[in-house]
């Protein structure tokens, strides 16, 4: 890995607690988007994500495109795929970065290692194992090349608005301030929308 990458990764490391598979995952396809586009880290919001997982990946294109929900420039659409999309506002160009089927299968044993830490019945010699195959695992996708972990695909998509700041409003009935427009009228009342659930 060269010297650049090592500084990022180590950033997206620090960000997300641990180094892992998944995170090296996002790591290459976020980079490989921005590639892709020749765009930078957004500043603010020249870039929108969309992510179409929850996992690890998420938090490596949060580290190296800027994107934040924050910010309201990283969408994530619960598909369960290792699939990063981005955007650039001023080009009005996306691509899609999407994992290759069977680019990352585990190994029976990291498999195996891996469902004992989680049910946490793994000994201390097992999850040193484990660390270790992880730790192997996300070199390896790493350093491998792109084609065989991704396809990218260029995507026409209407980009996003910017993200919004509005006036809250008062629930009426938890008595908490919520945004204007996520309120939904119920019996006249102007209620949020963890209420309306309620």
């Amino acid at each position: 890995m060269n010297k650049e990458w090592s500084k990022d990764f180590k950033k997206c490391v620090d960000f997300h607690g641990h180094e892992c598979p998944g995170l090296a995952i996002g790591f290459r396809a976020a980079r490989a988007a921005m590639e892709w586009l020749k765009e930078n880290r957004a500043e603010d919001e020249e870039l929108v994500a969309i992510v179409e997982t929850d996992a690890c990946g998420a938090d490596a294109v949060q580290v190296l495109t800027g994107c934040t929900f924050g910010k309201g420039n990283f969408l994530y659409r619960d598909h369960g795929k290792q699939a990063f999309t981005l955007l650039g506002r001023k080009s009005g160009r996306g691509v899609r970065v999407c994992m290759r089927a069977g680019a990352m299968e585990p190994m029976a044993r990291h498999r195996e290692l891996m469902e004992r830490v989680q049910r946490n019945e793994a000994t201390q010699e097992e999850k040193e194992e484990f660390s270790r195959i992880h730790r192997e695992r996300s070199r390896e996708i790493l350093e491998k090349p792109l084609r065989e972990l991704f396809s990218l695909k260029e995507i026409f998509q209407l980009i996003p608005p910017k993200a919004r700041i509005e006036p809250s409003k008062t629930c009426p009935v938890c008595g908490e301030p919520v945004m204007g427009s996520k309120v939904q009228v119920r019996d006249g009342k102007e209620i949020c929308r963890s209420c309306l659930r309620e």
